[in-house]
């Protein structure tokens, strides 16, 4: 295994003293930019309770320097779809925006009896307002309106001229493209459940880092047994669609205490990685309950993918 745990993990932890994330904090969004690792996490109060987002960041990607107290982004209280709460954020700067895809759990508008639904929910804000903390967050839209969906995240920077879009509708990973980020078109599946490890269904988990030698995406995978692994695998650079080489053996699994034991045993999860000076930080949550961190050389990365 190439990634290697931060001897400090876990980075973040559940804080008693703030209602709205006293119990869970996980599935981290992370994006480097001004000289920092700038984090948006996933908190709740119960295990069934609304999950926001809080946010805190990190000079050296390691130790936490900020961390606000109140949430910057909650549900829409105007809108069913996201009622019951904002989940596993990704953050992508195209331009001088920074777009945010994350997951709307809410209920289906009109059902005689209650009935939960998870769709994709899609925001943005300014590079400036963001570094700033200015939350001026901008309209809410579902690209895939009540489609089962998500996990889902853009690419850096068009590729062939088009804006490229990864998402998950189950058990498979979709690959679309855009002209203008909102409507999709030559959808396709990216990538199915292949290994043991990875049978029941697999999701994107960062959004992709670009290397000479193609695209490194970290995706998760669930078997059996409901137990969440990382992997890993590498597309093309000018067709994103094909998938070069996919790593057959688990990028991270559970296996220290904090990732075995928690609210929900048995996970690492990731919503956002950077690099820093050739270094891959992959930052994942544990057991739904607590964030970390692991790193790995990006050429170490590729090797393991034989590009």
């Amino acid at each position: 295994m190439v990634l290697k745990r931060y001897k400090g993990n876990p980075i973040l932890a559940p804080r008693k003293e703030n209602p709205w994330e006293s119990v869970m904090v996980y599935n981290c969004a992370a994006i480097y930019e001004d000289g920092k690792v700038h984090i948006l996490y996933r908190a709740q109060g119960s295990k069934t309770g609304v999950s926001r987002l809080g946010y805190a960041s990190s000079r050296d990607g390691f130790h936490i320097d900020e961390r606000l107290d109140e949430p910057v982004f909650g549900p829409d209280p105007a809108s069913d779809l996201e009622s019951l709460g904002i989940e596993d954020p990704r953050l992508t700067r195209i331009g001088d925006t920074i777009y945010m895809n994350y997951s709307a759990y809410g209920t289906s508008m009109g059902m005689v009896f209650p009935l939960t639904r998870v769709q994709i929910g899609i925001t943005s804000i300014s590079v400036d307002d963001f570094l700033e903390k200015k939350w001026n967050w901008g309209d809410r839209y579902y690209p895939f309106y009540m489609v089962d969906d998500k996990n889902s995240f853009f690419f850096p920077e068009k590729v062939n001229g088009r804006y490229v879009f990864v998402h998950r509708i189950p058990p498979h990973m979709w690959i679309a493209y855009s002209d203008d980020l909102k409507t999709w078109d030559n959808q396709k599946i990216l990538m199915s459940p292949e290994f043991d490890w990875e049978y029941f269904k697999i999701g994107g988990g960062a959004p992709p880092i670009k290397t000479e030698k193609g695209w490194i995406l970290i995706y998760h995978g669930v078997d059996r047994s409901m137990h969440y692994r990382l992997g890993v695998a590498l597309l093309d650079l000018e067709d994103p669609g094909r998938v070069i080489r996919r790593y057959d053996k688990p990028f991270l699994e559970a296996e220290a205490d904090y990732e075995i034991s928690g609210v929900v045993p048995n996970v690492t999860f990731s919503c956002g990685a950077v690099v820093i000076d050739d270094t891959l930080f992959v930052y994942y949550g544990g057991a739904d309950t607590v964030i970390c961190v692991a790193t790995a050389k990006v050429k170490e990365v590729l090797h393991l993918l034989k590009a």
